[in-house]
């Protein structure tokens, strides 16, 4: 029943989530959703783990850099460093975070599972999250809050941003053996193109 656009996206539950008592309510809005946990953890990262998990290449870094400076330039703040400074500021914030304590590791799957996760979790930053989504519901930190006492933004949870990103992360937190392929029954409702006839027999006998 798998399609061609079955994905897979690396989840973290950070330990802000964690020491809040809301794993449950974040994991259920993912199943809601119809994804499928295909493996699943509590781990307390080393900083091993942590710089091998935020490894960034350049084109990451700027990225990462320039969301900085459009929540200061939106919050009509100076401007100082560079996007890459600023990246580099925050990789090392996030280093901390991670370590703070334990997290849930999980690999989600389904189709299109890297956007509908992203969608669910919300913008990085919370104060810029859509109402609904989990960060804008279940926190209030922002960039701009965070960077002034100089930690990580706590936004609850990590998802992966692309393909190529899902498929590193989850080599750094998983081996190939702890990740579980299996059937949900609701699967046949979202994906099988028999499922319509099915019912039509029922309805008819």
């Amino acid at each position: 029943m798998k399609t061609h656009y079955h994905e897979r996206s690396l989840i973290l539950l950070k330990p802000d989530t964690v020491q809040r008592g809301l794993i449950g309510e974040i994991i259920s809005r993912f199943e809601r959703k119809g994804l499928k946990i295909v493996a699943m953890k509590m781990v307390w990262p080393t900083k091993k783990l942590a710089m091998e998990h935020y490894f960034w290449s350049d084109e990451e870094k700027e990225a990462s850099g320039g969301r900085t400076i459009e929540a200061y330039e939106a919050k009509g703040l100076k401007i100082t460093k560079s996007a890459k400074e600023y990246s580099e500021d925050v990789q090392r914030r996030l280093y901390s975070y991670l370590q703070s304590g334990p997290v849930v590791a999980m690999v989600i799957e389904g189709a299109h599972a890297i956007e509908h996760v992203r969608k669910l979790v919300g913008h990085g930053n919370p104060l810029s999250s859509d109402v609904g989504s989990i960060r804008a519901d279940l926190t209030i930190d922002s960039y701009v809050v965070a960077d002034e006492v100089d930690r990580a933004a706590r936004n609850l949870v990590h998802a992966s941003g692309n393909m190529s990103e899902a498929e590193r992360e989850i080599k750094v937190w998983f081996k190939e053996n702890e990740i579980v392929d299996y059937d949900l029954a609701i699967e046949k409702i979202l994906y099988d193109k028999h499922w319509e006839d099915i019912r039509e027999k029922l309805v008819e006998s």
